[in-house]
């Protein structure tokens, strides 16, 4: 089959990369990017290993065909770290919280996060543990997890209200 090319924003940087058609965008962004961040878990959509931000929603990548990225702007966990290596207040949290474990799912929660942060709001810990009901992981309990967004949340809206 021919190949196609991408052509769209990851991490902030615009890319071209040749996919196949029926690839899906979590095989384009691993193996064809690099990003390693993106997990391959259940490749159904029921773990949430492979989650990224496309224009700032996050989405499974196991089911979403690269084709469907043309144009859009993806974030995964590379691009959040600033340039001097500064982790991001969302992975900030997650270390503060001891949130993170043995790791392979943790990329999937930021970036769910991560989407969580950016609506500004604040929630419930019954509506976080809903709003990352998508994500399996066997080694926390998820209490540090709910912890760690509460954190991030609390630290960006802080954050915004300082500007302000």
């Amino acid at each position: 089959m021919d190949h196609k090319i991408l052509k769209c924003t990851v991490n902030g940087k615009e890319v071209q990369v040749g996919f196949d058609p029926r690839e899906s965008l979590l095989d384009t962004l691993r193996n064809r990017l690099g990003l390693t961040s993106v997990k391959r878990g259940c490749e159904v959509g029921e773990c949430g290993a492979c989650t990224v931000l496309i224009d700032g929603v996050a989405t499974d990548t196991c089911l979403y065909l690269t084709e469907w990225a043309q144009g859009k702007d993806i974030l995964t966990v590379e691009g959040l770290q600033a340039a001097d290596g500064t982790l991001n207040p969302v992975q900030q949290a997650f270390v503060d919280e001891f949130a993170v474990q043995c790791g392979f799912c943790i990329p999937g929660l930021i970036m769910s996060t991560m989407e969580i942060v950016n609506t500004g709001k604040t929630y419930s810990r019954d509506e976080i543990r809903k709003m990352l009901s998508g994500h399996l992981c066997r080694c926390t309990g998820y209490q540090d997890v709910i912890n760690a967004v509460e954190k991030a949340v609390n630290l960006v809206n802080g954050m915004v209200g300082e500007d302000a």
